[in-house]
């Protein structure tokens, strides 16, 4: 770990830039994570290319390229923040601008999809993420890389290829370089939906797996609209159907049959977390309040420390605050998106830089490689 709180990526991560020919590689970025731009192309051996990208003061976009992009292979980071439209609005205005300026493939580096949680449909609304992928594709990219999607079903709404990178390796790292006797831990799943992918930890870690079952509040699915409004009362049978059908047929008598109300359990721990390090894992940390009230049972079921471990860091609102205040020991986020602010007002928050990643998949894309390495062979050897 250096100075900063970062941690060190994983040795084997690391590839020889020098193999990479450059001269036919810019790097560009938006306004989202400039840093992360600039470390990804120092590790290459690059310079950051000259993008301009600015807002005039009705807040339209203006992208400004004052490098030669035609016939290269264009690379565009850019990451979902706090300012998530304004961060799609400049991704798309790039990659268009670098269409229509000849560039031979265009490679949109989005650590984190905005709009990635809207993957499903609710209520009478619609599959965002759906709508941001024909628009990625129709503004001209060719090609997208990012990092632990919220569904890696998201892959198919885009008619370009997807790559959906793998931070776990680097968090696996961490607990065992950095969490004294991780042995006596034990994996939490602050949900049943979080489950499957606590359980791969649990694997990997040989540990054992602890899953929070219950909730504190409704859930959107559960909430009143029209469409629950019931039909018209209708008990009759059809006078025609035959003696014989109607023997083998089960009416009801109220018509459509009315959908059972969910009776959620307080919450409730499946799993032994007396006396052990508990880690909470999760692939986004926003809204904190159900970690928060997460790890308050853990440490009342006896936890000794609790961690907290996600690859996004988003932490809008509160959220420092509430950490800062809570009973958990340590958040661990990799800086797929920035929050040095938010760094400064909770000393718990460490972070973990995946750079290394990004750049070795841009590497390995430029050079026509396979990319199953970074998705089997990425091991926590030294």
């Amino acid at each position: 770990m250096d100075r900063l709180g970062s941690v060190r990526p994983p040795k084997r991560c690391r590839s020889d830039m020098d193999n990479t020919s450059t001269s036919d590689i810019v790097i560009i970025n938006g306004n989202s994570h400039p840093d992360l731009a600039n470390m990804v192309a120092e590790r290459m051996g690059l310079k950051n290319g000259g993008c301009s990208v600015f807002h005039k003061s009705n807040r339209e976009t203006i992208v400004e390229i004052s490098d030669s992009v035609r016939g290269k292979d264009i690379y565009i980071i850019q990451t979902g923040t706090k300012d998530a439209n304004n961060n799609i609005m400049e991704l798309l205005i790039m990659a268009y601008a670098c269409k229509t300026s000849s560039a031979r493939s265009i490679v949109g580096v989005i650590p984190y999809l905005p709009y990635s949680k809207q993957c499903k449909m609710r209520k009478r609304g619609c599959i965002v993420s759906k709508l941001l992928a024909k628009m990625m594709c129709t503004s001209g990219l060719t090609h997208i890389i990012t990092m632990d999607l919220h569904q890696k079903e998201i892959q198919g709404f885009f008619d370009i290829p997807v790559d959906n990178l793998r931070a776990s390796p680097f968090l696996l790292q961490y607990i065992q370089e950095s969490i004294p006797e991780y042995r006596n831990s034990v994996i939490v799943a602050r949900n049943p939906g979080v489950a499957k992918k606590a359980n791969s930890y649990a694997e990997r870690l040989r540990l054992g797996l602890a899953v929070i079952h219950g909730e504190q509040k409704e859930a959107e699915s559960d909430e009143v609209d029209g469409r629950y409004s019931p039909p018209p009362t209708r008990n009759s049978t059809p006078q025609h159907a035959p003696s014989s059908s109607r023997t083998r047929t089960t009416s009801v008598s109220v018509g459509v049959p009315e959908h059972p109300v969910k009776v959620k359990p307080p919450l409730t721990i499946v799993g032994d977390v007396n006396g052990r390090i508990a880690i909470m894992v999760d692939d986004l940390i926003d809204d904190v309040e159900s970690f928060v009230a997460a790890a308050e049972m853990l440490k009342d079921n006896g936890a000794c420390k609790i961690y907290v471990l996600a690859t996004h860091g988003l932490l809008s609102s509160d959220a420092p605050r509430l950490l800062e205040e809570s009973v958990i020991d340590e958040i661990v986020v990799t800086n797929t998106i920035p929050h040095e602010v938010q760094k400064l007002q909770c000393n718990k928050i460490k972070t973990i830089d995946i750079s290394i990643l990004i750049a070795e998949a841009i590497r390995r894309i430029h050079n026509k490689e396979s990319m199953s390495y970074l998705f089997r062979n990425v091991t926590l050897e030294d």
